[in-house]
């Protein structure tokens, strides 16, 4: 079957033990990245290499786990795919440890290769997907060292048939460590969304993670502020379980801004869990529309950047 070929692409990933998953000494570091370090990253990455066919690569981010980027990235590029999608649009699921994705778009199937020996991704609602979760048994734990998570994520970008694409969604893990380095370093990133709830702690992460992408020249789209109201579905009521306008504050402190209020909403919960994301399972109900919006703000933020050129 094709699972055994596809593993035959990541059979050269070797050092599963190695030691030096902060190759480039990131983490303890504050401040602009130094020269000598730029040259690290120059040395030990490969340079930038365009996806053929895809026109703008979007990365889905958070500083932490836990507030909803990968609902939020699967939901986004359908909401893409309704926008502005007749080129295509394509989501990349490159958090290797969970991978999430193919159960939230009911993508279990095996990928093929084409004649360049290229990964054709798996496609539901119309929506071109590739995930870490196609390649390994669901229930299989993946226990790998950095540099095989590093080789590992340059297959599933550089050796995958994307076709003409529009937009690539890219779910990052969370965190802003090696891969969110290395994604940098190989592709050219159109811009990032930053993913967050407005509580204190999460707002703590997710500014360390628009300091990351400053830091390797990727623009920040703006931020998302997910489960930012919950409303009571038989009584109506309003709370801010997650604090109120946190994102906002911290977005007019970072000098970005907010691409959308997505609300705490079991509706959204529940589309996730069977298979179809709620901006294709309940696509005018007002947490589609949310999305929507979302997807509306990342457009008009990518033609601002390019007429900025």
């Amino acid at each position: 079957m094709f699972r055994h070929s596809c593993r035959s692409l990541f059979k050269i990933i070797k050092c599963p033990y190695s030691s030096h998953g902060d190759p480039l000494g990131m983490h303890s570091q504050k401040g602009k990245l130094t020269q000598q370090q730029k040259n690290l990253m120059a040395r030990g990455l490969p340079k930038q290499k365009p996806l053929a066919g895809v026109e703008n690569i979007i990365v889905v981010a958070s500083g932490k786990g836990g507030v909803g980027k990968s609902t939020t990235a699967a939901n986004v590029a359908l909401a893409l795919l309704r926008e502005d999608g007749r080129e295509g649009v394509g989501l990349l699921d490159v958090d290797v440890f969970g991978p999430s994705i193919p159960k939230m778009l009911n993508l279990n199937g095996e990928p093929e290769l084409n004649k360049d020996n290229m990964m054709i991704p798996l496609t539901n609602y119309g929506l071109k997907c590739m995930s870490m979760g196609f390649l390994v048994e669901e229930k299989a734990a993946i226990v790998w060292r950095g540099p095989m998570v590093m080789s590992a994520i340059q297959r599933l970008l550089l050796q995958t048939a994307w076709g003409s694409t529009k937009y690539l969604v890219v779910d990052m893990p969370p965190g802003t460590g090696d891969v969110q380095l290395s994604i940098s370093q190989l592709v050219p990133i159109t811009g990032a969304v930053i993913v967050s709830t407005p509580q204190d702690i999460a707002l703590l992460d997710a500014r360390r993670g628009v300091d990351m992408f400053s830091k390797v020249n990727v623009p920040v789209l703006g931020m998302v502020q997910n489960m930012s109201i919950f409303c009571c579905p038989n009584c109506g009521h309003q709370e801010h379980i997650f604090g109120q306008d946190g994102v906002t504050k911290m977005a007019e402190q970072l000098n970005t801004e907010v691409l959308g209020d997505i609300p705490l909403h079991i509706g959204i919960r529940e589309a996730a869990d069977e298979g179809c994301p709620v901006v294709m399972s309940q696509p005018s109900s007002p947490q589609a529309l949310s999305y929507l919006s979302v997807a509306r703000n990342i457009i008009r933020r990518i033609e601002e950047l390019r007429a900025g050129d």
